[in-house]
């Protein structure tokens, strides 16, 4: 007998995150900004997830919004049972030691005028009644951790490098010892030598604490290092959410074909057949987007269909989830384009072979 699959951790259904736009003499409200409409994913206990796309698509205001730092305009977010999105202000503050999260700029996550220890046992102060040696002994042991020398307890932000800065804000989110950590590009303001390392010590965090991982990030390169899954989101919606292996190998949705075909191949001989997918056109405002597919303006394949009818994310292969028509009955019934498409990738990956 089969054992069952485990719940998911962390469990996204339908969130939203709409900002309201106020014009006029006497500030109507005039419209919304849909910078999150309508994203869905689960994740896994002990493992992470990565969350990939360009500036402005909504990856950081879906970390955010899930852990209740913006109010959500709809959805539920459920992590370790319970809903986040509905929870009142003491039951919130009660769920937080839970979920954290490590931000993308540690300068400025980081108050100036707070020593190190300051910084990483704020958190004890407001959700522990410890003393003040239980605290810092706490210290301690997280700076020991995440690879910082006991003797910079007592040095202020301003006197510590970006990799270095970047460990206490991990430090802070791991003390409370929570089961879901929300890593906004965490790597994105170090220098290329230092990401590797900020990478490596979160990942050996999550294999000795347990830890389960939202990665937002830029670097394609580190999230296949890092995740088992990958969600690539365009304009507030997921185009695409395949496992880490299967979405390098053959991207399904052609925004994500075209996203990954500008990652950087170190083989030359690799790098040399592998064509590069220049997207023409501007990416529509998330205040005003399109019709149909949010991606229908640019794609190279679009369709009839995709100027008219927004794709739901389903399941098109095992594990695999696209929101393209190219792939759904609605797209391929009554037309024959998506039927040449498909043919005609076949053909392709028959001539690579």
């Amino acid at each position: 007998m089969l054992d069952a699959q485990p719940a998911p951790l962390v469990q996204v259904q339908d969130l939203k995150m709409h900002f309201p736009i106020y014009s006029g003499l006497f500030r109507r409200h005039t419209g919304d900004v849909k910078a999150v409409d309508g994203v869905s994913f689960d994740i896994l206990a002990g493992q992470t997830l990565g969350l990939v796309g360009e500036s402005g698509c909504g990856k950081s205001t879906v970390g955010r919004a899930m852990l209740r730092l913006y109010e959500p305009t709809a959805g539920r977010v459920v992590i370790d049972g319970d809903d986040v999105a509905t929870l009142s202000p003491e039951a919130l503050r009660k769920k937080r030691p839970t979920m954290q999260m490590v931000f993308q700029d540690p300068q400025a996550s980081l108050n100036p005028r707070m020593t190190l220890a300051d910084i990483v046992s704020e958190p004890l102060d407001e959700h522990t009644n410890w003393t003040r040696d239980q605290k810092l002994e706490r210290v301690y042991d997280l700076m020991d951790q995440v690879g910082l020398n006991r003797r910079f307890v007592n040095r202020f932000p301003h006197e510590f490098s970006g990799g270095q800065r970047q460990r206490i804000g991990i430090a802070r989110a791991l003390a409370l010892k929570p089961r879901f950590i929300v890593c906004d590009e965490p790597i994105a303001a170090l220098d290329v030598s230092i990401q590797a390392q900020v990478v490596n010590l979160l990942e050996d965090l999550q294999e000795k604490l347990g830890l389960t991982y939202l990665f937002i990030s830029h670097d394609l390169s580190m999230v296949r290092h890092l995740a088992q899954r990958v969600a690539v989101m365009y304009l507030g919606r997921i185009a695409e959410l395949s496992p880490s292996k299967d979405l390098y190998a053959r991207p399904l949705h052609p925004y994500a074909e075209a996203l990954l075909s500008a990652v950087n191949e170190p083989d030359p001989v690799l790098a040399a057949q592998r064509k590069r997918i220049i997207l023409k056109g501007d990416v529509p405002s998330p205040a005003n987007p399109p019709r149909g597919c949010n991606f229908c303006t640019r794609c190279p394949r679009v369709m009839d269909i995709c100027q008219t009818v927004k794709p739901d994310l389903v399941e098109v292969e095992p594990g695999r989830l696209v929101a393209c028509h190219l792939y759904t009955a609605a797209g391929s019934t009554g037309t024959s384009e998506a039927s040449e498409h498909k043919k005609h990738e076949r053909i392709q990956q028959g001539e690579t072979r």
